[in-house]
């Protein structure tokens, strides 16, 4: 018998709405949601369930999902290699190649049960198979689960910058089980933590003090410290999104760390560094141009590196061509008519856009290692 009736909501899980009119919808987050994904599928009726992840996530985690899923309509399942080197086109026509062979219809769901990578792959197939199908986001990871699997950015890398290819198309629920992070090697914990670390500092200095009090607890993998990082996290990118949805605004604030992050990953090869660990770096390069703009302090400079440094985080990473960076930053989808368009502190919890003069920006990279 299909499963429609239960109702999978209880008082002991977070539940965050992002309003968005017409594509409104809620995140989830909570203990043992990962076995019951079926039921926050059910609702959406679908006539059948794809369920994508990659080879990794695959052994733990598939056939939990699918199992859920099958009590609510047929299910079938794709794998795809794991990693940031294989977030390309070929690999989205992968996943269509199987969305084709399984006669997915525009009432299919699709289900994405990965970290970031997968989800923005997954997200942006599901974007453009017969024009859009719904899909859901089960985030695997700490940094898809505070982050990249809320607000709709899907798409795959180009060798010319991150993120060049792409599609704003919003899940219709994203469920996140903190339990699924006790598989995590420590590396992606840390990763995670940076993007805990920049919603604080570009929105809520409470929350960014918080979150470097209970680093102790979150690189251990305390489960109460992660449950509430998510949330704390998901309520700050749902509010934004909700007033931005396509980042002609306030959710352009988002990057803060970005550029100067998906510069290192273009530069030294995706994958070397994760990308958590160059948003990391991004925030100390960040907060150096902010200083040198005059809006901080050394001060507030000094904190941002030591928080990061607290979480096991590289500070700076050297070698880079600066000359290089340069060029990689004017090519990001963030700059216009080839001018860069920063995200900088005016202070701890609150950021800015600017623009700032090729010799500051040069002279920031350079005192980040840049050669």
């Amino acid at each position: 018998m299909l499963l429609r009736a239960r109702n999978p909501y209880n008082a002991a899980m977070h539940r965050i709405p992002v309003d968005l009119a017409s594509r409104a919808y809620e995140i989830f987050i909570g203990a043992g949601l990962l076995p019951r994904v079926g039921e926050f599928v059910a609702p959406l009726r679908p006539t059948s369930i794809h369920v994508v992840c990659t080879e990794v996530v695959a052994p733990l985690y598939a056939q939990t999902v699918v199992d859920s899923c099958k009590a609510v309509a047929p299910t079938h399942l794709c794998t795809i290699p794991d990693g940031e080197s294989v977030k390309d086109l070929g690999t989205v026509s992968r996943v269509l190649d199987a969305l084709v062979a399984a006669r997915a219809d525009r009432r299919s769901v699709l289900v994405a049960l990965g970290g970031g990578v997968l989800g923005d792959i997954a997200g942006f197939a599901a974007s453009v198979y017969m024009r859009g199908i719904r899909f859901v986001q089960v985030p695997t990871t700490l940094l898809a689960q505070v982050d990249s699997s809320v607000g709709g950015k899907t798409g795959v890398n180009h060798p010319g910058g991150k993120n060049l290819i792409g599609a704003f198309h919003q899940p219709s629920a994203v469920v996140s089980d903190p339990d699924v992070l006790r598989t995590l090697p420590p590396r992606e914990v840390r990763a995670g933590i940076a993007e805990v670390l920049k919603h604080g500092l570009l929105a809520d200095r409470e929350y960014f003090d918080a979150t470097v009090a209970a680093l102790p607890r979150l690189l251990d993998g305390d489960g109460e410290a992660i449950a509430e990082a998510v949330a704390g996290s998901c309520r700050i990118k749902a509010a934004v999104v909700g007033r931005d949805e396509r980042e002609s605004g306030d959710r352009a604030l988002l990057n803060l760390g970005h550029t100067f992050g998906h510069a290192i990953e273009v530069l030294t090869g995706y994958g070397t560094w994760l990308h958590g660990e160059a948003v990391a770096c991004g925030l100390c390069l960040a907060a150096d141009l902010s200083q040198g703009l005059g809006l901080i302090g050394r001060d507030a400079v000094d904190e941002v590196a030591a928080a990061v440094v607290k979480a096991g985080l590289p500070a700076r990473i050297p070698g880079i061509s600066c000359a290089a960076a340069m060029e990689s930053m004017r090519s990001d989808k963030k700059a216009f008519a080839g001018k860069i368009d920063f995200v900088v502190l005016e202070r701890i919890g609150q950021a800015v856009r600017r623009q700032a003069p090729d010799d500051l920006v040069e002279a920031t990279l350079r005192g980040g290692g840049f050669v």
